[in-house]
């Protein structure tokens, strides 16, 4: 009875509690939204019967009162070419007028409505400083330019991107443009999303996308394909580089989770990807533009099997550090350098094996499959020693039964010794201090595996 009132009092306790959770709000991340505004001398000009300056502050005024409903959401103002007139202007002519806070909206209009065309436009600059106007970089940072211009000092506003990604600025401004070219909008690509005033959904665009950005994060898995199609490969570097600039930005070991799907990450969604699976040889992704907001899958095909290289660690040839080069197909490039008695994994299809032995091992056209584990096995070595009195000139050749061929020098050491494959061997050796040719010597010898032979080059 006792136990039976204990189990009641615990369900009763997770109960409330699963309710409790239940009834627990959503935590929406809060977000950041500095308006950096053109007050730069050409904002004067006229477009659609009104100047543009009052046309950026329209559109400026109806994006406050539409986001400013939200609670979780806190602005700030930072204007440029707002006070040295221009000409001469100023480069360094950039202000936070209004830094970010509560309760700020009345004196954020109140100075947009008191702006008046006057300098220049140093675009670069005033991003760079942006960067700082940000309290944190915990919450979704956002960035919308309003201008009518482009970078007029000499800067380059790509160069700021990286210093505003640091601070975990969403770096994909709005670009809202005020009656550019398509030349001058081209200028704005590798900052981040242009918008054109003149086009009638760019509000409700820009507002849309706000509102995804506050309830979700862009997130991405990388799926590794096998033969099949399925994302069953795993535990492999992947680097996601980004297209324009060709530097990578992130690099992850590939994981697959409790349920066997692909890990996913969340990362700045503003680059072109190309991600590159470190696998042997590499694979890389197609150029992929994420989706803001939302999940995205990026496939890589890279079936992969195993290939197993063994040979007896035998107190014989226990010291003999032997590598094997691994090459693909008819390409001569090496993919790989391979120790012996040990497993690695491949993408699948044909490769050559060259095992560095005295002389070379090779095994051609072997075919690695997906998740079949290939094995080689190379015979074990035979121990020669060499002897002779003095300092000489010689080398070892094998005899296959079609002549000769080279397997390596000896050295002006009186004492030497090999690991060699098994097989039929010839010698020669002539010393230093004899001139004439006649003065070789000539050993022939069988090399057995796990032996140890001696050739003395004495008459």
């Amino acid at each position: 009875m006792r136990f039976a009132s204990l189990i009641c009092g615990l369900l009763f306790v997770l109960c409330a509690s699963a309710q409790k959770a239940k009834d627990k709000p959503a935590i929406v991340k809060p977000t950041h939204i500095l308006f950096v505004f053109d007050a730069s001398k050409s904002m004067s000009s006229k477009i659609q019967n009104t100047s543009r300056m009052d046309g950026a502050k329209n559109l400026f005024y109806k994006f406050i009162d539409s986001l400013s409903k939200n609670p979780n959401i806190q602005f700030a103002l930072r204007m440029y070419g707002a006070t040295v007139k221009y000409p001469p202007g100023d480069c360094k002519d950039s202000k936070l007028v209004i830094p970010f806070g509560t309760n700020n909206l009345s004196l954020i209009k109140q100075k947009v409505s008191e702006a008046k065309p006057t300098g220049i436009t140093p675009i670069e600059h005033s991003l760079t400083e942006s960067a700082n106007d940000f309290p944190d970089n915990k919450s979704n940072n956002i960035v919308i330019i309003i201008t009518d211009g482009i970078e007029e000092c000499g800067g380059d506003p790509c160069k700021a991107r990286q210093k505003l990604i640091q601070k975990g600025i969403v770096f994909k401004p709005f670009i809202i443009g005020i009656g550019l070219t398509p030349q001058q909008i081209k200028t704005f690509e590798c900052v981040g999303n242009f918008y054109d005033f003149e086009n009638a959904s760019t509000f409700s665009n820009i507002s849309q996308i706000i509102q995804q950005q506050q309830l979700s994060k862009t997130t991405v898995q990388v799926n590794i394909l096998n033969q099949q199609s399925a994302p069953l490969e795993s535990n492999v570097n992947m680097s996601f580089y980004d297209v324009q600039s060709k530097a990578y930005k992130y690099n992850y070991i590939h994981t697959l989770n409790f349920q066997n799907n692909p890990d996913t990450l969340q990362i700045d969604d503003y680059p072109t990807y190309k991600v590159v699976a470190h696998t042997i040889p590499p694979v890389e992704s197609k150029e992929t533009k994420l989706n803001a907001g939302k999940h995205n899958i990026i496939p890589i095909d890279a079936p992969q099997g195993f290939l197993n290289i063994n040979r007896n660690e035998s107190a014989y040839n226990f010291n003999e550090k032997v590598k094997c080069v691994i090459r693909k197909g008819n390409d001569m490039n090496t993919i790989n350098v391979q120790q012996l008695n040990t497993k690695e994994k491949y993408i699948t299809g044909i490769y050559n094996i060259e095992v560095l032995t005295l002389p070379r091992t090779y095994f051609n056209d072997l075919l690695i499959e997906q998740s079949k584990t290939t094995d080689i096995s190379i015979a074990d070595a035979g121990v020669l020693q060499t002897r002779c009195l003095e300092a000489g000139d010689g080398n070892i050749m094998v005899d296959r039964g079609q002549g000769l061929e080279w397997v390596c020098n000896l050295s002006n050491q009186t004492l030497q010794t090999f690991y060699l494959q098994p097989g039929n061997y010839v010698a020669t050796w002539r010393s230093k201090s004899l001139r004439g040719s006649i003065y070789t010597i000539e050993r022939k010898f069988t090399i057995r595996s796990n032996n140890q032979i001696t050739v003395e080059f004495f008459r």
